[in-house]
């Protein structure tokens, strides 16, 4: 029996149909299956994290090579599928809920197909996490932004905040058809290892409000894709004014900047807005 005759069986004996807006198109490939769980390099002493375990055929995979894993599902119905499915697997914990509201028990890697409406605020939630590695598979177009390069249109907040904290590989496309129901677009495996910061930043927190506030205007040059930003922080007019015409690459475009050129630049306004301050209590 081929794996898209399996799902449409399960789904056809539990009644189940696929929701669209959670996500739920069931990779029917089982090459690409044993190729996303290849890149893992998985060791018998893993904990994996499977994000949206669905009907669990990836999590089964996954259960036969790693030491144990988390299998997180947020559809009650799939989520009693899963139980069912996987209950001689002792080293298998099934919890039910939204990743990024559930607690999480440790673990040192994850491979996973995510629903694709949670892309964005899957990965900033990851980021923040402590693994070595991450096997995933996203929207072909969300992947690209992540590895994008400094004047693409794929280049973006997204982009500087994943250089800032990982390595990214893209690594395989899967055609929409190894999907079922097949979606509207391809699909991309992808590969991230945290690392250390490419450079320094004086102030993590704010650097990424920073960033963030920036790309909102990323067409526009730097000293006036900043305004904003001075005004969040509550700097005078006529101080941001100068501050915007002092940093260092006032004239670029946002999106032709690489992230260590932002990184210097922050750093640059950070200086400068100690010194401003120090100047004022000074004159107080």
């Amino acid at each position: 029996m081929s794996l898209l005759e399996e799902i449409r069986r399960t789904l056809n004996a539990y009644r189940i149909h696929p929701k669209k807006k959670l996500g739920q198109n069931f990779l029917v490939d089982e090459g690409i299956l044993e190729k996303i769980i290849s890149y893992a390099s998985l060791e018998n002493d893993d904990v994996v994290l499977e994000i949206g375990a669905g009907l669990g055929f990836l999590t089964e995979c996954l259960a036969k090579e790693a030491k144990r894993v988390i299998a997180v599902e947020i559809d009650p119905k799939l989520t009693r599928i899963l139980v069912r499915r996987l209950r001689k697997y002792e080293n298998v914990t099934i919890l039910r809920g939204d990743i990024m509201k559930i607690e999480v028990p440790e673990f040192n890697k994850v491979v996973s197909i995510p629903p694709y409406s949670i892309s964005s605020p899957l990965i900033f939630w990851l980021l923040q996490k402590d693994f070595k590695c991450a096997v995933l598979t996203f929207q072909e177009e969300f992947a690209r932004r992540l590895a994008a390069a400094p004047g693409t249109k794929d280049y973006g907040r997204l982009t500087v905040t994943v250089y800032y904290h990982a390595e990214v590989e893209l690594l395989d496309s899967i055609p929409k058809e190894s999907f079922w129901p097949m979606p509207e677009v391809n699909s991309m495996i992808i590969r991230l290892k945290p690392r250390e910061p490419p450079f320094h930043v004086e102030d993590e927190e704010k650097f990424f409000s920073f960033i963030r506030a920036i790309f909102t205007q990323k067409n526009k040059k730097l000293r006036n894709a900043i305004m904003p930003f001075l005004s969040e922080i509550r700097i005078p007019k006529k101080d941001a004014v100068s501050l915007a015409d002092s940093i260092p690459f006032s004239y670029r475009r946002v999106r032709e900047m690489m992230p260590e050129e932002l990184g210097l630049t922050f750093n640059h306004l950070i200086k400068r807005l100690y010194e401003m301050n120090s100047a004022a209590l000074k004159s107080d």
